[in-house]
């Protein structure tokens, strides 16, 4: 606990300067944040493009599929699924199954076969394996039915057997996991994952964290308890905490600087998960309003719009945006969550926020991918 206790005002510029720093490369910005969490909504572009604009140099929609490969990154589930470099990957492997004695995976015979296919054929697509293995079907674990290739191939890569290595048009590609690195000791696994995700969000509310850090346990048993993981930060100072005007908040030792820089007077139209607006908790205690993703609203209830993007004015989220391309143009709706600003700084702030989603769609074929 800090000696002066922070106000809302010292928190909103914290929990902007601590995710939207100087911009750099794809690769840059992919090894600072650790995790992008994606969405396949194109409206009007994917989660992960969205989020990376902000924080890589002349990003273009699409940048981070062509480069995959090239920056050798990988998907997985952290407390979401999404893409990440590969040292976070090796936080969550090698999973432990609790339906093992051993908690040792160990493939069925559908899921042996697919393994044992990929690894001698290289770079797989799901429908070459439906040619070699049929369409049998299985339960899911939703309860309804799908390939049982499918879910071989969705187990596999979740106990580090498998790696998801590229997509083609939206399809996962599957190839033979590389040899795993030196594997962490599991205390100090659960560790690096619970600082990492508290940095990701930060600063992060209790509740939120508890939330995220119990999915993330759900689907790596093998890390233990996190919430213990959590007191015992606290205890050595690697997690920070102070109760900012009535509410809680957790930061990783060192992050805090942010309440002491400039605020940048700039527009920003954010993702709805975008890791400064990702904890709605916070969000609605940081700026006052209660924002929602209505993208599975149905649209009669929406208030917001199908998919409204927070809008961001220096360290403040005064509202919202739906942005659209029609025949080429890009066409903007605007909303506020109180009077709209009517300043000729904003309105300039608002124009160059725009002229660069205009130069993110402007993506050819050959356009030179970032390093």
């Amino acid at each position: 606990m800090t000696n002066r206790p922070l106000t809302l005002v010292q928190l909103r510029p914290q929990a902007r300067a601590s995710t939207l720093g100087p911009p750099s490369t794809l690769a840059g910005a992919l090894q600072r944040m650790g995790f992008v969490q994606p969405d396949p909504i194109r409206a009007p572009a994917r989660a992960q493009d969205l989020i990376l604009r902000h924080r890589v140099r002349g990003y273009r929609a699409g940048d981070l599929d062509r480069a995959f490969q090239r920056l050798e990154l990988e998907e997985d589930f952290l407390y979401a699924h999404g893409f990440m470099p590969v040292e976070t990957r090796h936080l969550l492997h090698l999973r432990a199954d609790p339906a093992d004695e051993a908690w040792l995976h160990r493939p069925d015979t559908l899921a042996a076969a697919v393994l044992e296919f990929v690894r001698a054929t290289g770079p797989t697509h799901p429908r070459d394996l439906e040619t070699r293995f049929g369409r049998d079907r299985a339960i899911n674990g939703w309860g309804g039915f799908s390939k049982a290739t499918t879910r071989a191939l969705e187990s596999l890569p979740h106990y580090g057997l498998l790696r998801i290595a590229r997509r083609q048009d939206g399809i996962r590609i599957y190839a033979a996991a590389p040899e795993p690195l030196p594997l962490l000791e599991g205390a100090e696994r659960a560790r690096q994952a619970v600082l990492l995700v508290a940095r990701i969000l930060a600063p992060i509310s209790p509740p939120s964290l508890g939330a995220v850090l119990a999915l993330m346990a759900r689907r790596n048993p093998g890390l233990g308890p996190l919430a213990p993981v959590v007191r015992d930060l606290l205890k050595v100072g690697a997690l920070k905490q102070d109760v900012v005007e009535g509410d809680r908040y957790l930061w990783p030792g060192g992050t805090a600087e942010g309440c002491h820089q400039a605020v940048p007077r700039d527009v920003r139209i954010l993702a709805p998960f975008d890791p400064l607006v990702w904890d709605r908790r916070r969000f609605e205690h940081l700026w006052g309003w209660a924002y929602r993703f209505e993208a599975y609203t149905p649209p009669a209830k929406r208030q917001f719009g199908y998919y409204a993007m927070p809008l961001l004015w220096g360290d403040a989220v005064i509202g919202w945006a739906n942005l659209a391309q029609v025949e080429g143009q890009l066409q903007v709706a605007l909303g506020f969550a109180g009077s709209a600003p009517r300043s000729q700084a904003f309105q300039r702030a608002l124009d160059a926020e725009l002229t660069r989603f205009r130069r993110f769609f402007a993506c050819p074929d050959k356009q030179p991918l970032p390093s």
